[in-house]
């Protein structure tokens, strides 16, 4: 009991301290991309808050963060640009189509979820599942490179002199800090990125440097500071949007496409902290939380959001792994913006970059470069095309076109191992014994195994080793049965799947004279437990 009670103890200080660090990080990342989709940062800032605090108590993903996302936010500047241009009188009347957009998106997500859609992230490859990680990292990298910049005369020019060196000695200081804490024995506990947060920020502090800080960063982007109050229903929204058909249609295509992102973002870093703390999240019950957090977000004046996979390593790599470690996030944040302001805008910009920057590392998959030579080239294409789409468009695009193609290779594949072995019986019947997939993809190679011409006028097709699977597949049985039976020759089936001549007897009555019952017929079942695939296997 002692040793129980010891260890959720230890899970409990990991998951808070880890919880502190994210927070921390979250603070830029949520700005920035409030800044991108052209809205207040604390809109960014309160999405960060309610998705993040409802997402770690009812999402499928323990110790998984979620927030606004850069993924979303290039999606929102475009809806939040048009609808501006559509209130003549209001040009703020963007921002209210953005919160009927996120609750609609959440809407869609939550009856993905009840759907049972979430199962399908399965379908999804590995070398997609690679992909998406090292376009998620490039990503991630490219974001951070912005902050190298500073505002003058309205304009992004780059860091220059002595201001360049300073940013990039307290970036390195901050991942020296959280490479080397790591390697001494007795700091192995330690939250090192909390610590090189903490570290960096003192240095900076106390030597007066002349370096960008989040309250900075957050006034060049035209915001007025960190300060806020609690997030209230924002009841504007019902007044301002006109609920009418053409609403509908305006919001509609951007409510499909960013349900998409966030569901797809989401999952996939479900999976990825599945591989990390070699557990099972639940996808259907991550999808009605997501759902549910951009409903109350959209409600409540926030933009929106869906998984974070940064801030997510951030606070596994950190020890987080209960549910308590995203609340504490959440929590932390909101506590910066209602009392905390004056003292996380004193963080440098550069302590925070130093974290993603490890982030980065921590999740690129450097395995890919010692796999390049050792995969199929057609898996190696996959791997190559999701990242370069991740980082030139958006994640859903990538996995999309990423599995498109796995499906496209795997069916072309398939397609060419369909074989028939032909031999004679004594008495004159040609056995033709079908080897592999039969489905829409082989169906071409299928007819080309058969000469009806030529054949004998007792003939017999056996898929003992071949697999009917779709309707295509049941077509050209058909058609071959058709053309045999017009030349005048006889035809049977031999050990077609129940299921298979079930749907051939309702196709035509003939074919009950045609398929020929055996008692060694195969019979596909889904095993359950081991009783039934142990009976499946008897039946066969």
């Amino acid at each position: 009991m002692t040793e129980f009670i010891e260890k959720r103890v230890s899970n409990v200080r990991n998951d808070v301290l880890s919880g502190i660090t994210v927070a921390l990080a979250l603070v830029p990342e949520a700005v920035a991309f409030a800044f991108v989709a052209g809205v207040d940062p604390l809109v960014g800032l309160y999405a960060a808050f309610m998705v993040g605090l409802i997402t770690s108590v009812f999402g499928g993903r323990p110790g998984m963060i979620s927030g606004a996302t850069g993924a979303l936010a290039v999606v929102m500047v475009s809806l939040v640009a048009e609808g501006n241009a559509m209130g003549m009188e209001d040009e703020n009347l963007g921002l209210y189509y953005l919160f009927a957009t996120v609750i609609l998106m959440g809407i869609i997500q939550m009856l993905a979820g009840v759907l049972k859609l979430g199962k399908f992230v399965r379908l999804i490859p590995h070398p997609v599942m690679m992909g998406f990680v090292n376009g998620l990292a490039i990503v991630i990298f490219l974001s951070q490179l912005g902050m190298f910049k500073k505002t003058v005369g309205g304009e992004k020019v780059w860091l220059q002199g002595n201001q360049l060196f300073l940013m990039i000695g307290l970036v390195t200081l901050t991942m020296l800090i959280m490479w080397g804490l790591p390697q001494i024995k007795q700091a192995k506990k330690l939250p090192e990125a909390l610590i090189a947060i903490l570290v960096v920020s003192t240095i900076a502090i106390v030597a007066h440097l002349d370096v960008a800080t989040v309250g900075s960063f957050i006034r060049d982007g035209g915001g007025e500071g960190l300060k806020g109050g609690f997030p209230t229903p924002n009841l504007e929204t019902f007044t301002k949007v006109p609920f009418t058909i053409e609403t509908i249609k305006f919001i509609l295509p951007y409510a499909l496409i960013l349900a998409a992102i966030g569901l797809i973002e989401s999952l996939m870093t479900l999976n990825l902290i599945d591989d990390l703390t070699e557990t099972r999240g639940n996808t259907n019950r991550e999808c009605i939380a997501q759902g549910s957090a951009n409903v109350v977000t959209g409600l409540f004046g926030g933009m929106g959001g869906c998984a974070m996979i940064g801030q997510s390593i951030i606070n596994i790599k950190g020890g987080g792994r209960g549910r308590l470690s995203g609340i504490v996030a959440a929590v932390m944040l909101l506590m910066f913006i209602l009392f905390g302001s004056s003292y996380i805008e004193q963080v440098p910009i550069a302590a925070l970059v130093g974290v993603m920057f490890m982030v980065v590392i921590g999740t690129f998959a450097w395995s890919s470069f010692r796999i390049l030579n050792k995969i199929p080239k057609t898996d190696l294409f996959v791997l190559i095309l999701v990242s370069s789409l991740t980082v030139i468009f958006d994640l859903a695009i990538a996995v999309i076109a990423g599995v498109i193609v796995s499906a496209l290779v795997f069916s072309w594949e398939n397609a060419t191992r369909i074989r028939a072995r032909k031999r004679m019986k004594d008495d004159g019947t040609k056995i033709y014994e079908i080897w592999g997939p039969l489905f829409f993809g082989s169906i071409a190679t299928f007819n080309e195994k058969f000469d009806v011409k030529n054949d004998p006028v007792s003939v017999e097709i056996d898929f003992v080793e071949s697999r009917v699977s779709d309707h295509s597949a049941l077509e050209a049985i058909f058609n071959i049965v058709e053309k045999y039976e017009a030349a005048g020759k006889q035809i049977h089936l031999k050990h077609l799947s129940e299921e298979c001549k079930e749907l051939l007897y309702k196709s035509s009555p003939k074919f009950r004279e045609v398929i020929v019952e055996d008692i060694d017929d195969p019979r596909y079942h889904l095993a359950a437990n081991p009783e039934s695939f142990t009976k499946g296997l008897f039946e066969k």
